[in-house]
């Protein structure tokens, strides 16, 4: 099990207000930070929200515009004048090679930690731990961009102690092999792990929409999402605009968080004409029950569902 926590450090689409910083999201999960694009300047709301400087990390771009990718350059020299270590792997479409090697040698960059850069050529699995993966889905957007997705694995079901004592198993490492599935024989006679261990429990599952239109393929990607978080640059009054802009609505995002189940949605990317994005969350909280609005800073804790 695995404590996990959204921080908002730049919510505003496009150009940074005086509230709002530009785009990224960091997911605290147990020891490790993903984050999720990463504007210019992001790296002063990180340090403030004291997610440390030297946790195991990974970072997704969702497309190379410059309010969600430029903060990269400053974010890197930052983390490496106060003496990380730990290596940094990047997850984004091709050019992003391109992008991080030609500024670092025009600007003549050097790092106290490696990056690992990870090219995403197709949808699916991108990344890989013993008890989560994330998946990319291309989005609909003017440029190259990707959905993400975090999910976890499903996790041990509840042992049943009372039950285990009946039955005079010993404590200690054979109810840590009963609990993960493993059958286990005891003066001859055998036990199996589901007498005493109840079935799987579901784990979390977070979406990250970046800047996109809605579309069908993303309402299957972000199914049951526990979280989703989904950019909302416009509301209803500038649907032509979000079109043309290959950009959603709150009643867009709102729809479609609804149509794919996801329990929660919180909105995000709000342009910079909205001095009260409040009229971006009643509209959406006339179509979708359970919405909230990303504010720079903010937190957002996600406990488990059992």
């Amino acid at each position: 099990m695995a404590d996990m926590k959204i921080v908002f450090l730049g919510t505003s689409a496009a150009i940074p207000t005086e509230k709002r910083g530009l785009s990224s999201i960091v997911i605290k999960r147990g020891g490790e930070l993903l984050i999720f694009d990463i504007g210019e300047g992001m790296q002063k709301n990180f340090l403030q929200a004291k997610l440390g400087i030297n946790k195991k990390m990974k970072v997704f771009i969702t497309h190379l515009h410059i309010d969600h990718c430029l903060g990269l350059l400053g974010f890197f020299q930052t983390m490496s004048l106060l003496g990380r270590t730990k290596k940094i792997d990047i997850y984004g479409e091709s050019r992003l090679r391109e992008f991080i090697h030609e500024n670092f040698r025009i600007i003549n960059i050097g790092l106290s930690f490696e990056i690992a850069i990870h090219v995403i050529d197709k949808e699916g699995v991108i990344a890989s731990e013993d008890d989560y993966q994330i998946s990319c889905c291309r989005a609909d957007h003017s440029v190259p961009a990707f959905s993400y997705c975090i999910n976890e694995l499903p996790r041990p079901g509840i042992f049943n102690i009372e039950k285990a004592s009946k039955l005079s198993i010993p404590k200690g490492k054979l109810y840590h092999r009963l609990q993960n599935g493993e059958d286990v024989v005891i003066d001859g006679k055998l036990i199996k792990s589901n007498e005493v261990v109840g079935p799987k429990r579901r784990g979390r599952k977070i979406g990250i929409s970046g800047d996109t239109r809605p579309s069908s393929k993303l309402r299957n990607f972000f199914d049951s999402c526990d979280i989703l978080i989904f950019e909302s640059t416009y509301n209803h009054d500038y649907q032509t605009k979000a079109i043309e802009t290959f950009h959603s609505t709150s009643a867009e995002a709102a729809l479609l968080a609804k149509e794919s189940n996801c329990s929660k949605l919180i909105l995000t990317h709000f342009s910079s004409r909205y001095d009260d994005p409040n009229i971006l969350l009643d509209e959406a909280r006339s179509i979708h029950n359970n919405v909230d609005l990303a504010e720079d800073m903010k937190t957002f804790y996600i406990p488990y569902t059992e």
